[in-house]
């Protein structure tokens, strides 16, 4: 077992664990569980409170959630991933210049998720009204203590937020003043998302006034964002600002809940989303590196970092080009992907002497007994997918790599580490959630009069198929996105819930906290602090509209600050090009149950504002 000092201390609890990105969220899943909500209650309640915050996301965003039912004794997943709007095809967007979906403005916006996917956790397994749910949010809404890190974002955006007329009325409450943007600890009001929370909880409590069930009331609530009044003004201030979204294409939308994607690492069921998600390539790399001994590596060891690094690049290289929205998928080939034996053939393919700068997708169709459809399309990019290990495999030819680098330029980073937050929430009753919530971040383009800041998701798509025949943009269709909430099931019961901000970091940073747990024994905590390294060695999933501002950057590695001379002399030799940060993860949160003594643990990185609190 590691016994190192931890900068933050390990959180205990007996009878729930609430924690999330912001100090005062936290407080408000603290304050639900003390009213009696379940763990589904006081993670809504979390949700809602960064929404508010605009804690590197907002009202208008989406929502991405695992949640363990005690009950039923499985684990469902939430899909409540808005969907691209009327009109947005390749050919729109190809049309106005653009090599993606464009990364800021109205264009860049799905329709919103996190408002249903709040009503429809609360509504089917949750225990409270919305009316008690959203009371911290909208009491934060009313006015709070804003904090230096929002507050700057907001002055950093300053230039793109004047071009938009509603979001410049919300943010810029110093107009024309050297600051613009609010200063840390003003007390910051939101009057116009105030109104139309106001109105789902007018709605919730007007149907339970005419004695409709608590679920009908919830619906009543919903239906008034995405087919009433809410939604009228929503559409209006998206389309006066260039948007696509319509009437209709919020009427059609609803969350989904569906069967999560799971695989069994060493006795421990380790679960994530669907493929509309990165998630799959975290169990990807999971069966890649069951076929090695890692903890005779030693921890961080090159020989660890190399074996990480690479199973990393080829489970990213398979995301990049078959995973997307499953429902307008034909042939996805997802059983071959995550099989075992594919794991085995993919893990043979390592070199231990140098990295593989042309690292690519693999062939899983004959795993699953079929042939390979895009076979010309691999062949198009230079790459032939061959069960003979023994050939030399490429996949990025020069054209489509970026060169190596001594360090990536801000910019790329900032693109790379993108953030959102996390929300994670267990009780005594075995309640668990974890939830990675997303888009609208500053800065945000808001809907017209409601407050509501519209997502940026629609930068997740790609306009070719030739880059990925999955995740080619059509309307009503989900993005290919980065969030990845985590949960992994030991012996029938939770083990473990877990998740981090930080884009295409995000299942980099929770693979290997998932190893330091399960194979260097380290609690929660020393996990959630322990330097991780970061691989650029993918093509980037938000940000930059231009292909080469995506392209991989093959032998790119990111490492901590405290890595030892003679680990960086043999990367090197590896044919890595090392760069180095204090801190190498976004801030990961999670929850660890310890069924021997009947208690909660929780982690709280110490790399952002992320908190908890347990009880």
């Amino acid at each position: 077992m590691f016994a190192q000092q931890t900068q933050k201390p390990p959180l205990h609890g007996k009878n729930w664990m609430a924690i999330t990105g912001k100090p005062l969220a936290a407080t408000a899943g603290s304050m639900i569980f003390q009213k009696g909500g379940n763990a589904v209650d006081a993670a809504c309640a979390m949700l809602a409170s960064t929404c508010t915050m605009w804690d590197v996301l907002s009202w208008g965003g989406e929502t991405q959630a695992l949640i363990y039912n005690p009950n039923t004794k499985k684990v469902i997943a939430i899909n409540a991933m808005g969907v691209a709007p009327t009109g947005a095809t390749p050919e729109f967007f190809k049309s106005k210049g653009y090599n993606f979906p464009p990364e800021y403005g109205a264009l860049a916006a799905t329709t919103p998720g996190t408002p249903g996917g709040i009503c429809y956790m609360l509504s089917n397994y949750g225990t409270m009204s919305l009316k008690e749910v959203l009371a911290p949010a909208m009491e934060l809404a009313a006015g709070y203590p804003i904090e230096a890190q929002t507050a700057n974002s907001m002055e950093k955006g300053k230039a793109k937020i004047k071009e938009w007329p509603y979001s410049k009325k919300v943010f810029l409450t110093h107009l024309g003043q050297k600051r613009e943007a609010p200063e840390a600890g003003e007390i910051f009001v939101q009057k116009d998302l105030l109104n139309t929370l106001q109105k789902m909880v007018d709605a919730e409590q007007e149907a339970l006034k005419k004695g409709k069930s608590r679920k009908e009331a919830i619906a009543a609530a919903y239906d008034r964002f995405y087919k009433g009044d809410i939604a009228d003004e929503f559409v209006r201030g998206a389309q006066e600002q260039g948007g696509l979204i319509t009437k209709q294409d919020l009427a059609n939308w609803k969350p989904v809940e569906e069967d999560p994607t799971h695989i069994n690492y060493k006795g421990i069921e380790v679960y994530k989303l669907q493929q509309w998600t990165q998630g799959p390539a975290l169990l990807q790399a999971l069966n890649i590196l069951e076929n090695f001994d890692l903890k005779s590596m030693g921890y961080n060891s090159s020989r660890y970092i190399h074996t990480i690094y690479q199973a990393m690049n080829l489970s990213f290289a398979d995301r990049d080009f078959y995973y997307g929205d499953p429902r307008f998928a034909v042939n996805q080939p997802m059983q071959g992907l995550l099989s075992k034996a594919y794991a085995k053939q993919r893990a043979s393919e390592i070199n231990f002497v140098a990295n593989n700068p042309n690292a690519g997708p693999g062939d899983p169709y004959p795993f699953e007994g079929k042939q390979n459809p895009y076979l010309n399309l691999l062949k198009s990019r230079g790459f032939t997918p061959t069960a003979d290990t023994s050939k030399s495999r490429s996949f990025v030819p020069a054209h489509d790599a970026v060169a190596m680098v001594s360090k990536p330029d801000a910019e790329y980073m900032d693109r790379l580490w993108r953030g959102t937050t996390t929300v994670e929430a267990a009780d005594k009753e075995g309640w668990v959630v974890s939830i990675t919530p997303s888009g609208g971040w500053l800065p945000a383009v808001i809907a017209g009069n409601t407050g509501v800041g519209m997502s940026q998701r629609m930068q997740s798509f790609v306009l070719d198929s030739n880059i990925n025949p999955f995740n080619v943009v059509a309307p009503g269709k989900r993005p290919r996105v980065t969030l990845t909430p985590s949960m992994a099931m030991k012996d029938g019961k939770p083990m473990m819930a877990f998740g981090v901000q930080g884009g295409d970091t995000q299942d980099q940073n929770l693979l290997q906290f998932f190893l330091n747990v399960v194979e260097f024994g380290m609690t929660v905590q020393e996990a959630t602090e322990a330097a991780n390294i970061n691989t650029n060695q993918l093509w980037l999933s938000l940000g930059g509209s231009k292909l080469e501002d995506r392209k991989p950057k093959p032998g790119n590695l990111l490492l901590n600050n405290n890595v030892p001379d003679w680990v960086r002399k043999d990367l090197r030799g590896m044919g890595y090009s090392l760069s180095f940060e204090e801190r190498t993860s976004g801030p990961i949160n999670a929850i660890l149950f310890d069924w021997k003594h009947g208690s909660i643990w929780g982690g709280s990185s110490n790399h952002g504002e992320d908190y908890g609190i347990g009880w």
